[in-house]
């Protein structure tokens, strides 16, 4: 196995400053808020650890004032820490860890397995579950004991709850699931492990089907631990039914976390928009507040200078709570007030 920039390390990002750049309006963390409340507060990100003068400062700053949990976007995935057979490159998520560390957080593994960002020697690959259980084995060991849990299989299901074709399992064969999650556990027995999915926050089709294979799994003993909800909602588009579908998972013995919360209005938006998205980011922060066993709400992202919306979403946008240049949007402030208890 050749691991590139040591396999263990890599430069660093630098430490938050002492003081940050940009504080909040209002005086107390949401981090500080969210262990009040119960649970934590997250944001996901890796590009902005390559920015550098005021921007990265500012985003560094934010970062580790305001959030307590830390999902790398893109540098945990297959492609980015296993670019070849036998080449491991952890050099990109070791700084993330080594930066949360830095800052009294936690880093929450995002993904092991998943149909896209595969690099292309998978497609070529002798055995494909030599190449996922050896993928599993050695990323999951390495971040041994470092992480607060790991997104094992990401987006299994189609919207009408069959199960998605993807290499993994036209190669495998549906077990492949129960294999990363058996193979994830033997390289660290102690790390929550998790299925994340979209489209599975309200009761439907989808979420029924990952719940009966979350409620089978636990029957046979295939260890899993928790349900990631991502929640890239529209505005207004909040299932009613979050809050009772976070409560039937929670009652099978599980946690879930809200993994990769936004929501993305018409652009450019309005005050009208940005009122309603403001609503909706309280909504889903209070139902994981009310029931107990959701632990974790997460932002895929905190400023819109750094959203994946516009490209994926064409004419949406302005999807997170601090704007493009930093400020604070209404979002920012409905979230405080449900940590809050407001």
């Amino acid at each position: 196995m050749t691991c590139l920039a040591a396999c263990g390390g890599g430069e660093s990002p630098p430490a938050a400053p002492a003081v940050p750049v940009v504080l909040s309006a209002d005086s107390i963390p949401l981090r500080a808020l969210a262990q009040q409340a119960g649970i934590r507060i997250g944001s996901a990100g890796d590009r902005g650890f390559r920015w550098t003068g005021t921007d990265g400062s500012n985003f560094r700053a934010i970062l580790s004032r305001e959030f307590s949990v830390l999902t790398p976007e893109n540098d945990m995935k297959f492609d980015h820490v296993h670019p070849a057979p036998t080449t491991y490159y952890f050099a990109g998520a070791d700084s993330l860890v080594t930066f949360a560390q830095q800052n009294q957080m936690s880093v929450r593994g995002h993904t092991l397995v998943w149909h896209q960002q595969l690099p292309s020697w998978v497609n070529s690959a002798a055995s494909a579950q030599s190449a996922l259980v050896d993928h599993i084995t050695t990323v999951v060991g390495h971040f041994k004991g470092k992480l607060l849990a790991w997104d094992v299989v990401n987006e299994a299901f189609n919207d009408d709850g069959t199960r998605r074709s993807t290499y993994w399992s036209d190669h495998i064969g549906p077990s492949y699931i129960e294999l990363a999650f058996r193979t994830a556990r033997a390289a660290d027995p102690d790390v929550p492990l998790f299925y994340n999915d979209y489209n599975i926050e309200g009761l439907g089709s989808k979420s029924d089907s990952v719940y009966a294979m979350v409620k089978d799994f636990l029957a046979r003993g295939v260890p899993i631990n928790g349900v990631g909800l991502q929640s890239h909602f529209v505005v207004n588009g909040v299932p009613s039914t979050l809050g009772a579908n976070i409560a039937r998972f929670v009652a099978l013995g599980i946690k879930v976390h809200i993994t990769e919360l936004d929501v993305r209005v018409p652009t450019p938006s309005t005050s009208v928009s940005l009122a309603a998205q403001a609503q909706n980011y309280h909504d889903v922060v209070a139902a994981c507040i009310q029931v107990k066993g959701c632990e974790l709400v997460t932002m895929w992202g905190f400023t819109d200078k750094d959203s994946w919306v516009p490209g994926t979403f064409p004419g949406f946008g302005e999807a997170l709570p601090w704007d493009a240049f930093f400020q604070q949007k209404p979002a920012f402030h409905s979230v405080y007030d449900a940590l809050a208890g407001r």
